[in-house]
């Protein structure tokens, strides 16, 4: 197979993300991110990485650091709970709280939560007063981990918790339980995931359809669907990382721990290669990739193009769940390849463009083709840019590698840069457990 113009493996940290092909600076892109934010390290712990620094994230399976990193691009966005951390800023209800414990950072900042002696029933530790809007649908997560407890329930409601979202989580196999909403509210989805040395993040979404002061809660639980326990002043859980944001998932930790709202400000990654790099009359642009939900709330964008929206290649995740190979020339839009795959799972994915010959490869197949499309003005695609070309639609996901030919390959090159080595890189690639 020939040798690419331009190769991306994460590798470095920096406000450059370094290419290793060309082996110069014209293939680094340009990172930029205007506040702190969060990564899983190589050892499985959650990190800070500061301002203007790019993110290289590695994927966990059953709790254990699996393949290589990858690059983190997320949107902006708002922890509204203004201690999530300190625990001694919630409010007990016939319970207490006790820090100094072991979290998913590995330092000792995590709370235990305990019981009171009072029977038969609920032990509730609260946030303080969340401002949200009706028709918002928001994501409220916590790092939970079992201690004589095994489960708990979460709740996202307003003050007379008449609207709400309640969801129970088993912190000793990892599964959701019972779930349910209370008036209008309506609950979205759920989901636990497993952080390793027994932490579990535990995630509720949904909208309470009200613009009101709503609270975070948290329920000691001794079984599914059963948050009223007799106390004992010793039965107890760990918590840490509490979260609630706008949006359909939970997103990378988000550190708020001084009282107010913390924001995340949104990433961006672009200006790879130049117009010596890229071929207008043909080429390939390889990418293995995903994004965090499917499908996508917007569409995500990874594109060659000329600085603008008018002349552009581009591999797209759109909102009605396809994965799609749009070519643009003159402004004019002369190829939509489409193919229908779960994009939330890592794909390798292939855009070929020739003069009447276009391919879309996923995951080792031809799925679409186009035998009618123009090529470019000689020196017209001049920059790889995670986003379209006109500077919107920013591809927010999880970057693998990244590669680009400046001449078209063979089916069984595209083939093979399409397929995994081995059913193990398969598996592991999109997050599955090999028993």
């Amino acid at each position: 197979m020939a040798k690419p113009n331009l190769a991306y493996i994460p590798a470095t940290i920096g406000n450059k993300v370094y290419s290793i092909l060309p082996n110069d600076s014209v293939g680094d892109f340009d990172f930029d991110r205007a506040s702190t934010a969060t990564r899983i390290n190589a050892q499985g712990l959650i990190e800070e990485v500061a301002s203007g620094e790019n993110r290289l994230n590695y994927s966990l399976l059953d709790g254990e650091v699996v393949g290589c990193p990858h690059l983190l691009l997320e949107p902006q966005s708002t922890n509204l709970v203004t201690y999530s951390e300190d625990f001694s800023q919630w409010t007990n209800t016939r319970s207490s709280d006790l820090s100094g414990f072991i979290s998913p950072t590995g330092e000792n900042n995590a709370t235990k939560f305990i019981s009171d002696t009072t029977a038969s029933s609920s032990h509730i530790i609260k946030s303080s007063n969340l401002t949200i809007s009706s028709g918002q649908t928001y994501t409220y997560s916590v790092f939970v981990k079992a201690n004589q407890l095994n489960y708990v329930r979460l709740l996202f409601a307003d003050s007379s918790v008449s609207k709400f979202l309640s969801v129970y989580f088993n912190l000793t196999n990892g599964t959701v339980g019972t779930t349910s909403d209370g008036s209008t509210a309506t609950l979205d989805s759920s989901n636990i995931e497993n952080f390793g040395n027994g932490w579990f993040r535990c995630s509720v979404t949904g909208d309470l359809d009200t613009t009101t002061t709503a609270h975070a809660r948290i329920y000691l639980a001794e079984a599914d669907n059963d948050a009223v326990i007799d106390g004992d002043g010793t039965s107890s859980i760990y918590i840490w990382g509490a979260m609630v944001e706008t949006g359909s998932y939970p997103t990378s930790y988000i550190k708020s721990n001084s009282g107010s709202a913390t924001t995340r400000a949104a990433e961006t990654c672009n200006g790879s290669g130049n117009a010596a790099t890229f071929n207008d009359s043909e080429g390939v642009l390889m990418a293995e990739i995903s994004a965090f939900e499917y499908p996508v709330t917007q569409n995500n964008w990874l594109t060659i193009t000329d600085g603008s929206i008018n002349n552009s290649i581009g591999i797209v995740f759109e909102n009605t769940g396809t994965v799609v190979a749009r070519h643009e020339v003159g402004g004019v839009n002369y190829s939509y390849l489409t193919h229908t795959i779960d994009y939330s799972n890592v794909l390798k994915v292939v855009f070929k463009y020739k003069l009447n010959d276009l391919e879309l490869w996923v995951n080792g197949f031809k799925v679409d083709t186009l035998t009618s499309s123009p090529i470019f003005p000689n020196n017209t695609l001049d920059s790889l840019q995670l986003q379209y070309g006109g500077g919107s639609n920013t591809f927010y996901g999880n970057t693998k590698q990244l590669q680009y030919f400046d001449s078209i390959l063979d089916s069984e090159q595209l083939e093979q840069l399409t397929s995994w080595d081995s059913f193990r890189a398969m598996a592991e690639g999109q997050l599955y457990t090999i028993e």
